[in-house]
């Protein structure tokens, strides 16, 4: 009898905690399902050839209007969590990303708004983009 093996489909994101010198955290709203409506962090897919350093810094840009040095990118964990994502299995490398006060944010691409909140005062969140944010801010 030979044993059977199964593949799981692992979808590959990383997600971006910018905060400004008044340690406030930009968040989008999302704009489609899952957590249409919902408060979460800039980030989606890494594409095929791409770091997820740089798709950190791509996705900044194209959610928010944000430009960061791919560089200036320091990385705050993993999240592989298997039920992290109603969608599937998703793993998220997460980076914090330090910008200038007064740095102003545009909504794009799928986000619905973009809004600076205050650590201490955030909406509910979507995912577990509270435990990263949490995770992020202790290193700041």
């Amino acid at each position: 009898m030979t044993e059977i093996e199964t593949f799981e489909t692992i979808r590959l994101t990383s997600d971006v905690v910018a905060i400004d010198p008044a340690e406030r955290v930009l968040l989008i709203e999302r704009g489609w399902d899952p957590f249409e409506g919902c408060w979460a962090l800039p980030g989606g897919h890494v594409d095929p050839g791409e770091t997820s350093q740089d798709a950190a810094a791509r996705e900044l840009v194209e959610e928010t209007g944000v430009s960061v040095a791919v560089a200036g990118l320091r990385q705050v964990g993993v999240w592989d969590q298997p039920d992290r994502d109603p969608r599937g299995r998703y793993v998220t490398i997460a980076y914090l990303a330090t910008v200038p006060e007064g740095t102003t944010a545009q909504a794009g691409d799928d986000a619905r708004a973009a809004r600076w909140w205050p650590l201490d005062a955030l909406p509910p969140l979507a995912f577990d983009h509270a435990d990263i944010i949490r995770a992020a801010a202790a290193r700041i």
